[in-house]
């Protein structure tokens, strides 16, 4: 009798997990909180709500509407760090962030902002780094995402950079392309080199989607004060007590989410709000979004 217990404890955790995983767990959206000495003394602290990885299919209503209210945190700054896509449905995208577009803001862009995802074997995630096999042309509309974030006020930092003023603090931003499809755009010697930050500026911040070593360093190298990133999901199905198997970059998993430092700079990788449908489950790994709040040294 004991035996059949155990066997049934044995043959119904698994199932537990699996059900936790897959419909109750990817519900439980939630905010991170970090309090980061980045600016200089004197300045007044900033409110920076960080966006990843929304991944938004037709059906997922609830965390639509999630998203919509996020406009209650009062940011005074939003970062989004791409894939928003999982199907070609930018104008619902858009209606997500219709409120947050009032607020300042930069983005870049993910391979799933360019590519829907295609169907593949979901264990191969923890073996390696998911591959995106070569298309020549995107299958999604990124065209009409990029105009739409751009025509809410938000700037667009793929390979490029911006200034924004902030409460009284300027702020230099440069982006990277999504290094996960090569999209990223880092010039060495002997060209103009990118990514790079005024001098003058009170706080230097790169942005990119993917948070490979080489972006990281790129950005570190430059001066950068803050590097936001995304990508991970936070390895999407962590161990309880050890953590995340796999980040699907070059990072090892110790690194898949929260803040850590790298040289002289602060790395802030978000677990992000989605998944792929073809790999529909997060355990141990709640989706998120960062609320930043950015203060002087001793604050």
């Amino acid at each position: 009798m004991k035996k059949r217990a155990l066997a049934a404890t044995a043959l119904g955790l698994p199932a537990a997990a699996g059900l936790w995983g897959a419909a109750i767990e990817p519900h439980l959206f939630a905010v991170r909180r970090h309090t980061l000495p980045v600016l200089p003394a004197g300045h007044e602290s900033i409110r920076v709500l960080h966006v990843s990885d929304l991944h938004l299919a037709p059906w997922q209503k609830h965390r639509a509407a999630w998203v919509k209210a996020l406009t209650r945190l009062d940011p005074d700054l939003v970062v989004n760090t791409g894939d928003n896509l999982s199907a070609n449905i930018v104008d619902q995208v858009l209606d997500v962030f219709e409120g947050l577009l009032a607020v300042p803001g930069v983005f870049v862009l993910g391979s799933n902002d360019f590519f829907s995802p295609v169907r593949k074997n979901p264990a191969g995630y923890l073996r390696s780094e998911s591959k995106v096999k070569h298309r020549k042309e995107p299958d999604l509309d990124v065209d009409t995402l990029i105009r739409g974030f751009e025509a809410g006020g938000w700037t667009f930092l793929d390979n490029a950079e911006a200034t924004l003023d902030i409460r009284g603090t300027r702020i230099d931003l440069c982006g990277l392309g999504d290094a996960h499809i090569d999209r990223d755009r880092i010039r060495c010697e002997g060209e103009r080199e990118f990514p790079r930050f005024a001098s003058e500026a009170d706080l230097r911040i790169g942005v990119t989607h993917a948070p490979y070593s080489r972006t990281l360093e790129a950005f570190s190298s430059a001066g950068a004060d803050l590097i936001m990133t995304g990508h991970t999901h936070g390895g999407q199905i962590r161990v309880p007590f050890w953590g995340a198997p796999v980040t699907n970059c070059d990072l090892d998993r110790t690194r898949a989410r929260g803040v850590f430092p790298y040289r002289t700079s602060l790395v802030e990788i978000s677990a992000g709000l989605g998944f792929s449908p073809y790999s529909p489950v997060r355990f141990a790994c709640r989706p998120e979004v960062s609320l930043l709040t950015l203060v002087p040294p001793g604050h």
